[in-house]
């Protein structure tokens, strides 16, 4: 009888610990991305950015292949946790609300958010407190949408606030003066202003606090998040990652250290 109680409980600690597995065996890895400045596919349809790098590079240290898939990022969460996806590397804020669903890397990249303007300012908007009365463009799922849906008083004082489900579209509404004003994360703000002709402009305004960026796995997923993590790290010892920050942007923006979230 004893016998038979010792072998169901060897059963449900392996089931329980990854089948007695100490590390992720995993041989494809998928990473989950939204198009933008981070990743996207280029005019010959390849996958590439700055963040596509980092992935890529990582995950080939980790002994694995990388495979992208283009996910909606207001389903970002739903991807990850149904299994679509095992990660999402595309210049996701680390928050609060995010660390109760999924886990995070170290915060590898300092955030913030802008806003982005009309070439010449014309509503002459130099601070956060201007967007009163005004009409504001957010992208669905980001920290910005967050931003005004949960800062107490804050869209209040809009005109109103527009939520697009893609970059492209938000930008494309203040082109057309359906908004006034954009607010996004810096890096997505000065691409876009590259991209369309130097027709925007970026204030240099902070929209509520910085934040930084992270890789997310899913909650229980420990395993992979460390094997990723390991990788990232000999990336930034080795000064490979410097390499990479240098190419898309002229500059080191990786952040060293931290604490895993």
């Amino acid at each position: 009888m004893m016998k038979k109680i010792f072998a169901m409980l060897s059963v449900l600690i392996m089931i329980f610990t990854g089948c007695g597995s100490e590390n992720d065996s995993r041989e494809t890895i998928i990473v989950g991305f939204d198009e933008s400045p981070l990743g996207y596919r280029n005019e010959r349809g390849e996958i590439v950015g700055f963040e596509i790098d980092l992935a890529r590079e990582a995950i080939n240290r980790a002994g694995a292949k990388p495979e992208f898939k283009i996910i909606h990022w207001n389903e970002k969460e739903n991807e990850l946790n149904s299994g679509n996806i095992d990660m999402i590397f595309n210049g996701m804020d680390i928050t609060p609300e995010r660390q109760e669903i999924m886990l995070f890397s170290k915060p590898y990249m300092d955030n913030r958010r802008v806003i982005v303007v009309k070439k010449g300012n014309p509503n002459e908007i130099v601070s956060e407190v201007d967007l009163d009365g005004k009409n504001v463009g957010v992208k669905a799922g980001t920290t910005a949408e967050f931003y005004f849906e949960t800062e107490e008083g804050v869209k209040d004082k809009l005109k109103a606030l527009k939520t697009y489900d893609s970059d492209e579209k938000v930008f494309n509404a203040l082109e057309s003066g359906e908004i006034d004003a954009v607010v996004c994360d810096e890096i997505l703000g000065r691409f876009e202003t590259i991209k369309h002709g130097k027709e925007f402009e970026v204030l240099n305004v902070t929209v509520g606090k910085m934040n930084e960026y992270g890789i997310g796995f899913r909650k229980d997923d420990n395993k992979l998040r460390d094997r990723i993590q390991a990788a990232f790290d000999s990336m930034v010892k080795d000064g490979t990652a410097k390499k990479i920050s240098e190419k898309w942007f002229q500059a080191d923006l990786i952040t060293r250290g931290g604490v895993i979230q």
